[in-house]
């Protein structure tokens, strides 16, 4: 475990220093947040380099390497420099004031980041393997990318195909992978540490901004304001990265114990009642975190909580600039490649913001809806403009809109969202009971907050009738469509939660109401906080710690496979062709392109089929790479190596196990060993 703390404070130190270069630029963006935005800083530069060396490498004007990284990272800084020289309200006396007295909460933050990276690391450490569920995918795309010159990346599953997903999120992996310098199999746990510490210390800004925007303006005493902004946000943040839904308060009341509770059916809950014809997820950011897949809309998270931060800002200053224009524009861009669902989601948030501040300025006239959709329109053109390179390269794998086939029983529904609406419904009646608001400003905020709670469950209603089709229309119909929205919804939820409870919990005086609002709250909320519990518990055992290193499973399942991989990273540059077994998805099959970013003619055959739409590619590929190892004719193997630029072909235990009539003699013909262990060969081709 040594060890492994070494690489956490060396990987801390990294990211801190991307903080620090772009303080300037958060500071002024979110100079009317109490902590200034701090916590955000990271979120913040880790956009601007990942996006800056995306776009050099989309463009071909500068390879992805270290020299690149550096490149863009000293422009960062050169840009902060003159920044600050050009704001001068910004000059060094003036930021080292707000150092000098944000110090204290700069310092309480970069710790709470710290402690919440360094925890669920070593969470990860009592299961590192990257196996299992969809993580050959999401490694495979950030080896893939490791190893491109220029973008899009080769599809590791897929030869001669780039890929055609959402992949700016693992570049992202990939960068600060290739910046430390350390080995993938490590930065993978260490990125789902760094996800669930800027998630957790984002949501704790956004969340305690929130309850400060409506504490700092309230006309009424409030005795200690800021504990209840810190608490605030300590509980957004808690709510955001450890909170279930009300799954567990269901299962007690119908077992009445918890002994054989199992931590997925909180997401497949409404699979649970009706089986295999409304396949369904609704998932959420622990569970995400517990089983550890580098997926988008996990990825995308701090992203969105850096939006939020921004549309709050635009909302209290009541006016839309150009750098916040801008930046708003970017992240919308980078959201459709990353988790193309969360553009929309976050537009219309956005738009209500822009229609509300133009209300203020014009009331209920044409201009009011004119400049809100000219600068909506201004918006999302800027967004397809700074995601126009992957737009070119990418076909969408959805078929289209129709109406679903199967809608969820109330009761259902609120099992999974009854704190929500609890949450939501405490907030209407407080809004309608109270004679007047303490004030304009916490009026403001409270329609910020009815923003998101509109848009969370217009979220939820939607896969009631709705659904976008891919290839899983039969058995798993609104599945994706619910899982992407409905994630949204939770992510919306978390942060309105807190303010709601501390915006009652100031406003009401001593009664019977706020007695039995407290006790029901508590009370929901504590089955809320048991999900993280029996999840890590379940998963993770924390019993046997095992270090940080992702492959040691292969190392243990495969150890000649895995000498193997380790020989071709070490040994082959660039990405030329390799072939090995195909396979299906959930698998360990395709285990040395995903493990390498080699592409091969084929790997998760399913896979491909929803990225390309058709199985045709997939089928025939799959006869084509069996003929390749099972043909007894020369001439076709060799016609089909060619075919592919096939330069190496594996032969491990999975070929044995999937190609019993395996022909390995002619392999000798057509070129030679240059790797054996065991039963594990590479055969390099003439």
């Amino acid at each position: 475990m040594l060890s492994d703390f070494f690489f956490i404070l060396y990987w801390w130190l990294l990211l801190f220093g991307i903080g620090i270069i772009f303080l300037p630029l958060t500071f002024h963006l979110f100079g009317r947040f109490w902590d200034q935005g701090y916590s955000l800083a990271k979120i913040l530069g880790i956009l601007l380099v990942s996006y800056l060396i995306w776009i050099f490498g989309s463009l071909k004007i500068l390879p992805f390497s270290m020299s690149t990284i550096w490149l863009v990272i000293i422009f960062g800084i050169a840009t902060n420099w003159w920044l600050l020289k050009k704001w001068g309200l910004f000059s060094w006396i003036v930021l080292k004031e707000q150092i000098v007295k944000n110090w204290k909460t700069m310092a309480g933050e970069e710790i709470l980041f710290f402690v919440a990276l360094a925890f669920w690391t070593i969470v990860r450490g009592f299961q590192p393997a990257i196996q299992g569920l969809e993580k050959f995918m999401d490694f495979g795309f950030v080896n893939s990318i490791l190893r491109s010159q220029f973008f899009p990346p080769e599809d590791m599953w897929l030869a001669g195909s780039t890929i055609n997903y959402y992949y700016f999120g693992h570049l992202v992996s990939a960068v600060l992978t290739k910046l430390s310098g350390l080995d993938p199999a490590v930065t993978y746990n260490l990125l789902l540490g760094t996800l669930f510490a800027l998630i957790l210390t984002a949501g704790f800004s956004v969340g305690s901004n929130l309850i400060f925007a409506v504490i700092r303006n309230t006309q009424y005493a409030i005795r200690k304001p800021m504990k209840f902004v810190i608490l605030g946000g300590f509980l957004s943040a808690a709510l955001l990265t450890l909170g279930g839904n009300l799954h567990a308060l269901y299962w007690w009341l119908t077992h009445h114990n918890f002994a054989s509770y199992w931590y997925p059916d909180a997401t497949r809950f409404i699979v649970e009642q009706f089986g295999a014809a409304d396949n369904t997820i609704h998932e959420f950011p622990i569970y995400s975190f517990v089983v550890a897949d580098l997926h988008g809309h996990l990825l995308n998270l701090p992203f969105v909580l850096l939006f939020l931060a921004l549309s709050l800002t635009i909302f209290i200053q009541k006016k839309l600039t150009w750098s916040l224009g801008i930046l708003a524009s970017l992240l919308l861009g980078v959201f459709y490649i990353t988790n193309a669902w969360d553009l929309p989601i976050y537009f219309g948030v956005l738009g209500l913001v822009i229609l509300w501040i133009n209300f203020q300025k014009y009331k209920i006239t044409p201009r009011t809806l004119s400049t809100t959709i000219l600068s909506a329109a201004g918006i999302l053109l800027l967004a397809v403009i700074f995601s126009l390179p992957f737009h070119l390269n990418f076909r969408s794998i959805t078929s289209g809109v129709a109406l679903t086939d199967f809608h969820s029983p109330p009761w259902m529904l609120l099992v999974l969202w009854g704190f929500p609406l609890f949450i939501t419904a405490s907030f209407g009646i407080f809004l309608i009971a109270q004679k007047r608001l303490t004030s304009h400003i916490s009026r403001l905020t409270d329609i910020f907050i009815l923003f998101l709670l509109f848009i969370s469950w217009a979220l939820i209603v939607v896969p009631e009738i709705f659904y976008l089709k891919d290839i899983y229309i039969h058995s798993y119909q609104r599945a994706n469509t619910m899982f992407k929205l409905t994630y949204q919804s939770f992510v919306m939820f978390s942060l309105a939660n807190a303010y709601i409870v501390v915006r009652i919990l100031t406003s009401l005086k001593k009664s019977l109401v706020k007695f039995l609002f407290v006790i029901s709250y508590l009370l929901l909320v504590s089955f809320v906080f048991i999900y993280p519990y029996f999840a890590t518990r379940s998963y993770y055992g924390l019993k046997n710690y095992l270090g940080i290193y992702g492959l040691n499973y292969l190392k243990d399942q495969y150890p000649d496979d895995y000498q193997a991989v380790l020989w071709l990273n070490k040994n082959v540059a660039g990405q030329p062709v390799i072939v090995e077994a195909v396979g299906e998805s959930y698998t360990d099959f395709a285990r040395v392109s995903a493990n390498t970013g080699l592409p091969t003619i084929l790997g998760w055959r399913v896979h491909e089929w929803l990225w390309r739409g058709s199985f045709d590619q997939p089928g025939a590929k799959t006869e084509e790479v069996r003929k390749i190892y099972e043909s007894e004719d020369l001439a076709e193997t060799q016609e089909l190596l060619n075919k592919y630029q096939v330069r190496y072909v594996f032969l491990g235990t999975m070929e044995t196990r999937a190609y019993p009539q395996l022909n390995e003699e002619k392999f000798t013909k057509l070129g030679k060993v240059i790797f054996r262990q065991g039963q594990t060969k590479i055969y390099q081709i003439d």
